[in-house]
C-alpha cells in the first residue's frame, strides 16, 4: 500500500491526539473522511454540505479528499480492515462495483430523518441518491451561435478540432458513449455502434479530458467549444464568468443518480450517518438547487425551481418522463474492457 503525504499526516495527528489523551479511541480520534467527485463537486460540497453538517455537528472534523470512483474504491480496497475513507460518492456503475465487492456498510435507515422523504429510485438501503446527474450538450455561446439541439449536431464539419469529451473512466464519458450507440441500434450490451461514432467524431476532437472537472476547464480556457457535459457543472462555469450553455438534446438528457455509501469497517459510523442524512435533507438539497451548483434534488419536501425546473424538469415526474436512464448493471459486464479499447483506440 502507498501512502501520500495527506495520509500520513492524517495518521500522524491522529496518533497524537490519542497519544495526549489516552482515553480516545481511533474513530473519536480521526477525522471523518468524505470522498467526494473533483470539480464541481468539491466545491459544492465544501460550500454547502460541509458547513451544514458541522452547524448540526459542532464537534465533528471532517475533511474532503476528491477523487474519481475507481480511486475510491482502490484506496478502500487496499485497506479493507483499516479504511483511509469513511464515505464515498459513487455514480450508479462504480456503486454497483463498490456493493459487489463488500466495500460499503448497509445505510441505518432508522437512524435518519430524511431517507423516507426522498423518491423512491433515490431509497437505496446500500447508499441513498442525495442527488441526481444530467448529462446533455455543453456549448460555447460566443463561438456556436446556432444553439445544438442533437446530438448528431456534434458530428457537424463546422466544428473540427473543437469537440471535447471524456474518457471512459468517468461516468459521463461511458453514459454518453451507451447513449449514442443506443441512437444508432446498439444497447447498454452492445456500443460497437458507439465506438464507431467516435471513430467518425476524429476530425472534430479537440480533446479527450481525463474526468469532468478536466473537462470544464477546457471550456474555460477556450480549448474546446461543443460536447457532452454535466448541467451543474456548466453552471458554476457560468457563475464564474465562462460563456458557456447546456441544453438538453432532443433525443434526451442522459440521467443517472449519486449516492453516498459509508465504507465497510469505518471506525466513524455514527457521523458518516449523519453527513450522509445532511446530504438528504430539504435544507441542503434546497441550496445546492440554486445557482451556481444547480444540482437536481431527490428529497420531495424540495419543490424544483429556477433553472432546473426551466431547462430539464418542473418537478420529480417530468424529470422520470423527460431523462434517459440506463441500465448500468448490465454496462458494468462489459465496462472494464470499453475502457481498454478506449483508451488504446481513441488517440487524437
Amino acid at each position: 500500500m502507498s501512502f501520500n503525504r495527506r495520509t500520513l499526516l492524517t495518521a500522524s495527528l491522529t496518533m497524537g491526539a490519542m497519544h495526549a489523551f489516552p482515553g480516545l479511541s481511533y474513530a473519536q480520534a480521526r477525522r471523518l473522511v468524505f470522498a467526494t467527485f473533483t470539480g464541481s463537486w468539491e466545491e459544492a460540497h465544501k460550500d454547502v454540505l460541509v458547513p451544514a453538517f458541522r452547524k448540526a455537528n459542532a464537534d465533528a472534523e471532517i475533511t474532503l479528499d476528491p477523487m474519481l470512483s475507481v480511486d475510491q474504491i482502490a484506496k478502500v480496497k487496499a485497506a479493507l480492515t483499516n479504511p483511509p475513507i469513511d464515505v464515498m460518492l459513487h455514480d450508479p456503475g462504480p456503486a454497483l462495483v463498490a456493493i459487489d465487492q463488500g466495500l460499503v456498510e448497509p445505510f441505518p435507515i432508522a437512524k435518519s430523518a430524511h431517507y423516507k422523504d426522498l423518491i423512491p429510485d433515490a431509497q437505496v438501503e446500500t447508499g441513498p441518491a442525495p442527488f441526481f446527474q444530467v448529462v446533455g450538450i455543453t456549448y460555447n455561446p460566443e463561438k456556436v451561435k446556432t444553439p445544438p439541439t442533437s446530438w448528431e449536431d456534434i458530428w457537424k464539419p463546422e466544428f473540427k478540432g473543437r469537440v471535447g469529451i471524456t474518457n471512459l473512466n468517468s461516468t459521463l464519458g461511458t453514459g454518453w458513449l451507451v447513449e449514442i450507440a443506443r441512437m444508432r441500434g446498439g444497447s447498454e450490451a452492445n456500443v460497437d455502434a458507439g465506438f464507431k461514432a467516435i471513430e467518425d467524431l476524429r476530425p472534430n476532437l479537440g480533446a479527450v479530458a481525463s474526468n469532468p472537472g478536466a473537462l470544464a476547464t477546457l471550456y474555460q480556457q477556450g480549448q474546446v467549444d461543443i460536447g457532452p457535459g454535466n448541467f451543474n457543472a456548466i453552471q458554476i462555469l457560468k457563475a464564474r464568468g465562462v460563456p458557456v450553455e447546456f441544453v438538453a438534446p432532443k433525443e434526451g438528457a442522459i440521467a443517472f443518480k449519486t449516492t453516498m455509501h459509508i465504507v465497510k469497517n469505518s471506525p466513524n459510523i455514527e457521523m458518516a450517518t449523519k453527513l450522509i442524512d445532511a446530504a438528504l435533507s430539504p435544507e441542503v438539497q434546497t441550496k445546492l438547487m440554486e445557482s451556481p451548483y444547480l444540482i437536481v434534488p431527490t428529497n420531495t419536501k424540495v419543490k424544483m425551481s429556477g433553472e432546473i425546473a426551466k431547462v430539464l424538469a418542473k418537478d420529480h415526474a417530468d424529470m422520470k418522463a423527460k431523462f434517459k436512464f440506463q441500465d448500468w448493471k448490465k454496462i458494468n459486464e462489459q465496462r472494464a474492457g470499453w475502457i481498454e479499447k478506449f483508451n488504446r483506440d481513441i488517440k487524437i
